[in-house]
């Protein structure tokens, strides 16, 4: 038998109901959700979003808890009663509905999304939503912002607080990106919306409201520090003290461990952190793990992820195998250059689920001869890198060879 809601109204099994609301409040809703609301035994959200309704919710209302609880388990002791959650806007793009929907099977859910702020700074702007980058700031580092950096990119960037697009505006500058516009709409919808421009070098707008979306059209100088789409990036753009997978051979590794996404990547021996960080770069849901002994080349790797727009990458300060004991299964294992200890590739090649890919350099004789060994007893692919630069001889130019790279890769039956 069904439970029974308040007035003896019979319960079906879609006990949890998310309306998505924006700053015009009730005003906002269409008939369905006002009922809904109403209706509802308890009433979730932020305080903003149980002033918004307090004319129209009849049940209890329930203010988020602080620290917010992603585990949602006031509402899950609800499941019995009629429950409504309050969201900004739709609740499934970088909404509470995401969190819910972990917990909560979609047949015992309704939504009644509204327009994103995206979708309402978009519409303010006349921009194409489809050809603009957009980001969740929202509690998240500011740096993620770096990989969408390139010239002439509109991107619609949701913050977290008043001092956001400020603090943003600064970065851009820093990294030459200085002459891009930036307009900041604030409390879209509700009677307080506000746009207001002005370049990301002379940025001086005071008294942000909180609820902000910052809308930027990206133009930089020539050195601005812009981060390409491609696998080997200049090296340049890494800090490192020489340990480092050169340009060229970092391309053709990540070639070969094929990124796909979602993935998790060990990066053991990682140096300099490049091959970790342009695995990430590849797609925002791309994650890895860098495994280094040197404790001031793991805190330069940390500096440089967070100069490439990837602070997630995980550091673990260690020596591998020992190490690699106990983290999380990855999907793919890179093993620097430099190292011949058989212990640490036996080790990844341990860890590796089945279809898991390891690439391995060598550039050692030892640690050639340990992959061609390997190579021979288990299959796989060996590829000879050999890289030539031009440069100066006297008045004249030469081929000046980098040290030869074997590489070995191999898929995990």
């Amino acid at each position: 038998m069904p439970a029974e809601g308040p007035r003896g109204a019979k319960l079906t099994s879609k006990w949890l109901t998310i309306i998505g609301i924006g700053e015009d409040g009730v005003a906002g809703l269409g008939d369905e959700a006002k009922r809904l609301i109403a209706e509802a035994e308890f009433v979730f959200g932020g305080k903003r979003h149980l002033a918004l309704v307090a004319s129209l919710a009849k049940g209890e209302a329930r203010v988020w808890p602080t620290p917010f609880d992603a585990e949602m388990r006031d509402v899950l002791a609800l499941s019995s009663r009629r429950v409504c959650v309050l969201a900004s806007g739709d609740p499934f793009y970088h909404g509470v509905g995401v969190t819910l929907a972990r917990k909560v099977a979609a047949e015992n859910m309704r939504v009644i999304p509204a327009p994103s702020a995206f979708s309402r700074a978009a519409s303010r702007l006349a921009w194409a939503l489809q050809d603009v980058e957009t980001i969740s700031l929202h509690g998240r580092s500011l740096d993620l912002i770096r990989p969408l950096l390139h010239p002439c990119t509109r991107i619609l960037a949701l913050t977290s607080d008043s001092d956001a697009p400020t603090a943003i505006a600064r970065l851009m500058t820093e990294l030459g990106f200085g002459a891009s516009q930036l307009t900041v709409l604030e409390a879209l919808g509700g009677p307080n919306e506000r746009l207001r421009s002005a370049s990301a070098g002379t940025f001086d707008l005071a008294k942000i409201n909180p609820l902000n979306v910052l809308a930027i059209e990206v133009d930089s100088t020539p050195q601005a520090r812009v981060l390409p789409l491609t696998a080997g990036l200049a090296d340049h753009l890494f800090e490192h003290d020489g340990q480092i997978t050169k340009r060229e051979v970092r391309a053709v590794t990540l070639s070969a461990l094929a990124p796909r996404r979602g993935e998790l990547l060990w990066d053991i021996g990682a140096g300099s952190g490049s091959i970790g960080i342009e695995w990430m770069l590849a797609h925002p849901s791309m994650r890895a793990i860098a495994v280094e002994a040197d404790p001031a080349r793991a805190a330069r790797i940390r500096r440089n992820a967070v100069a490439c727009g990837v602070p997630g990458l995980a550091v673990v300060e260690g020596s591998a195998p020992q190490a690699i004991a106990g983290l999380e299964t990855p999907a793919a294992i890179f093993i620097g250059g430099g190292g011949s200890d058989a212990g640490v590739l036996e080790g990844a090649l341990d860890a590796l689920p089945a279809g898991g890919r390891l690439v391995a350099n060598a550039v050692t004789l030892e640690m050639e001869a340990l992959l061609l060994s390997r190579h021979t007893a288990l299959g796989g692919e060996l590829t000879r890198i050999a890289v030539s630069r031009a440069s100066p001889v006297g008045s004249m130019q030469a081929w000046r060879p980098a040290m030869p790279v074997t590489q070995w890769s191999w898929v995990k039956p």
